[in-house]
């Protein structure tokens, strides 16, 4: 009873709060347009025919395509092995670094490395190195093993290149996962006699399995939504996201490709609410708190050496993708003439317009960046601070984005914005303009920064802003004066991730980019489809440093102005 009593007094708060009343429509206004009807069309446009009605006709004849067939036979058989790939490696370098003690300290920076690195750099940039590397002119192929004919493209090649990009993400999930266990667990198994595979397998593992399933399923959703690498690197090894592309701009055919988004969507989004709604619950059931104290590391050379050895191949294998970019921007004709030369470089200014390119893409990022960073806070303020009617549908469709593909998100804009309800007024003239890319890069990245606000918020104490509120402050001057300043770190850092995303983001605007804008990763991608690596990867090299530049600003910013900052001058 008492439960209601709060609960009706915490309404009759919010609705006697105008400011925030208005904040909500607009919100739930917002994530209905931008993120629930380009779905709903989708799904419209899939099962109704102007001439019969509804219908199940493009479902079934997507299903008798030998195209699609094979297409989702693909896409699921890369995804699975991906996940698991990146689940083991994740948790291999996750597991050395909590549990082994290693001599120096280069593992550690090649950690960090490894982990920063597909965070800041274009999703297909490992492709673009894997053909530079292993292709039929690649250094290692055909200069040191003298291999002519070695065909890099397909599942191997989409495969290897899908574990190097994501298997960061599991290893930064378990590395929280293993900290938080309590090493006395651990220790009083070792001092009843097991060994450490046996301490590893009947206590460490048992209590990581739902962790193992959430990585698995995180990867996997990755793996199957991801567009640029099979594009790139796929050769004749169709997949999902690719096979719907090619249906809308190469068979034109509108509803068959809805009808295999639907689908490609169904997969994504029954695998992100069992990893949403199930594994990450009891995950955070299993593993609670922190570690009661110190946990004394494995200095037993039989295991650390072997992990270490393992860890820094993986790690330097992709250090050595990564640099294989500015290298290949700096070569007169990749795999013939390795003359050094800043002809690519040049040619990108003065030749392919990437001025306007670089002033396109961080211009529209720029925009992005902020809206998307506030959007999240106060989206997480509302979820985490406030109760109403409607709070389950905002933190539902705000993160409703995470499992929609960038093919299927794209061609839901292009159904819904370019026809669809919108056939006059503002919303139909945003298509083919910078406002509707915009709008991309913010839905995009608006489950990420929202995520982590969630995790600052219900890091602070409600008394905290209930003092503001009983001293006459408003809800609006409460969240700018109180709330806001408190996780300004966490603004910061959705900042930051929303420009990285939006400037290095090609599966969703690939779809609805037009003449008018030319951005970075597009002209990356078509460059390398037409074989034209130098100026791909001078292009590439550019974009990197910007992103890497932007994280490096970031992380000063929050060091020197940053709430963990004036926390220690308190102290």
């Amino acid at each position: 009873m008492a439960a209601g009593q709060s609960a009706s007094l915490d309404r009759k708060k919010l609705l006697a709060d105008p400011v925030m009343v208005t904040v909500i429509v607009l919100l739930i206004a917002f994530l209905a347009v931008f993120i629930l009807y380009p779905l709903a069309i989708l799904l419209v446009d899939s099962i109704y025919s102007g001439d019969t009605g509804l219908t199940l006709q493009f479902f079934q004849e997507s299903f008798k395509k030998r195209t699609f067939q094979v297409a989702i036979t693909n896409t699921l058989k890369v995804g699975s092995l991906v996940g698991l790939l990146s689940t083991a490696i994740g948790l291999l370098f996750a597991y050395v670094e909590i549990y082994v003690k290693v001599r120096t300290k280069l593992m550690s920076g090649l950690f960090k490395v490894v982990s920063m690195l597909p965070v800041v750099s274009p999703p297909f940039v490992l492709s673009l190195s894997m053909i530079m590397l292993f292709g039929k002119a690649g250094i290692i192929t055909r200069h040191l093993l003298g291999i002519y004919d070695n065909n890099i493209y397909g599942f191997w090649g989409i495969t290897i290149v899908q574990t190097m990009t994501f298997f960061p993400v599991c290893y930064m999930m378990f590395r929280g996962l293993l900290k938080n266990i309590d090493p006395s667990m651990e220790e009083a198994a070792r001092d009843m006699g097991a060994s450490r595979f046996g301490v590893f397998r009947s206590v460490t593992l048992p209590l990581l399995l739902p962790g193992l399933g959430n990585a698995f399923l995180v990867t996997f959703i990755e793996s199957i939504a991801d567009f640029a690498n099979p594009m790139l690197i796929g050769g004749s090894y169709d997949t999902l996201a690719t096979t719907i592309y090619l249906q809308i701009t190469g068979a034109y055919d509108k509803n068959g490709a809805c009808a295999m988004a639907v689908v490609l969507l169904a997969i994504t989004m029954i695998m992100f609410g069992v990893q949403k709604y199930y594994l990450e619950r009891k995950t955070a059931a299993t593993l609670t708190g922190k570690a009661s104290r110190a946990r004394m590391l494995i200095e037993d050379k039989s295991v650390t050496v072997p992990l270490t050895v393992l860890c820094s191949m993986v790690a330097l294998f992709v250090i050595l993708m990564y640099a294989c970019v500015p290298f290949g921007a700096l070569f007169r004709t990749w795999g013939r003439d390795f003359t050094l030369t800043t002809r690519w470089f040049e040619q990108v200014f003065t030749r392919y317009r990437g001025l306007k390119a670089f002033q396109d893409s961080f211009v529209l990022s720029l925009i992005a960046a902020p809206i998307t960073a506030l959007l999240s806070m106060i989206i997480s303020y509302l979820v985490v601070k406030k109760k109403f009617r409607g709070k389950g549908f905002i933190e539902l469709v705000s993160m409703l984005a995470m499992a929609v593909p960038g093919t299927v998100l794209g061609i839901g804009y292009i159904r819904g914005f370019a026809g669809g309800m919108f056939r006059s007024g503002f919303l139909q003239g945003i298509y083919g303009t910078g406002v509707i890319l915009v709008i991309v890069f913010v839905v995009r990245s608006l489950p990420t920064g929202t995520r982590s606000g969630i995790s600052a918020l219900r890091q602070i104490d409600k008394s905290i802003e209930e003092s503001a509120y009983d001293m006459g402050a408003g809800s609006l001057k409460v969240f700018t004066s109180v709330t806001l300043p408190l996780i300004k770190d966490s603004f910061l850092s959705g900042l930051v991730t929303a420009f990285v995303r939006s400037i290095t983001a090609i599966s969703a605007i690939i779809l609805l980019v037009t003449p008018s804008y030319l951005l970075i990763t597009v002209q990356i991608n078509e460059f390398a489809e037409k074989g034209s690596y130098g100026i791909a990867c001078a292009f590439a090299t550019i974009l990197i440093a910007i992103t890497y530049g932007s994280v490096l600003l970031m992380n000063l910013i929050i060091k020197f102005f940053g709430t963990s900052r004036k926390i220690k001058e308190a102290d």
